[in-house]
């Protein structure tokens, strides 16, 4: 999204938020059960189930890049910085989701940008109306502090992540590639090589005696 929009986030139409992002529900529940959620802020208790869901939904096989970046220390950092901005959705006393942003402040510049960093629905309850409502909520606060543009990224595999944002009002997708460097393989790779050009070397010594 341009920084030099100066549309202001429209509540009927969906505010504009960030985040990067694995699954998330469907924007309505087409009609299935309702559930009461409680959503409120993260509490220093939450963490543990915070950090468990994250981890089983951030798979290796489904998100490598986000597997890569979560962890506990992930959690408390922004639980310890940005407090109010972690949300947690509550049923019957456990933890079904959360979403976690903070909000940049931009030196020499009046805009506030609202950064939607993780948004997570356990599985056994997406299509449910569940990350919708936290990010209501999230995006609600962020507009009572002053944000005016929202940012959000997430995988471009994850087509029900980027239908949610698209319905949410989110536009102007640009493209982001995400690139690993693993110092062990290029040591292996470099070794391969200084092996393949010593065996050749030897072999034409072989021929040239």
């Amino acid at each position: 999204m341009s920084s030099d929009d100066p549309a202001e986030p429209d509540k009927t139409n969906g505010e504009k938020v960030p985040t990067r992002l694995p699954a998330t529900d469907s924007e309505e529940n087409g009609g299935k059960r309702k559930i009461d959620i409680e959503i409120r802020e993260m509490e220093v208790d939450d963490i543990p189930a915070v950090f468990h869901l994250g981890e089983r939904v951030f798979t290796a096989e489904k998100t490598p890049t986000l597997y890569r970046t979560w962890d506990e220390f992930e959690v408390v950092s922004m639980f310890t910085s940005d407090q109010e901005y972690c949300l947690v959705a509550e049923l019957e006393g456990q933890i079904i989701g959360f979403i976690l942003g903070n909000v940049i402040a931009k030196r020499k510049s009046a805009w506030k940008y609202g950064y939607l960093v993780w948004l997570v629905v356990s599985p056994e309850y997406q299509r449910l109306g569940v990350a919708s409502k936290l990010f209501n909520r999230f995006a609600d606060k962020m507009i009572e502090d002053g944000v005016r543009i929202f940012i959000v990224d997430t995988e471009a595999d994850n087509l029900e992540a980027l239908h949610f944002f698209r319905a949410k009002g989110f536009n102007s997708p640009q493209q982001h590639i995400y690139m690993t460097y693993n110092p062990a393989t290029q040591e292996q790779q470099k070794e391969k090589k200084r092996s393949s050009r010593v065996k050749k070397n030897g072999n034409e010594h072989k021929r040239s005696v």
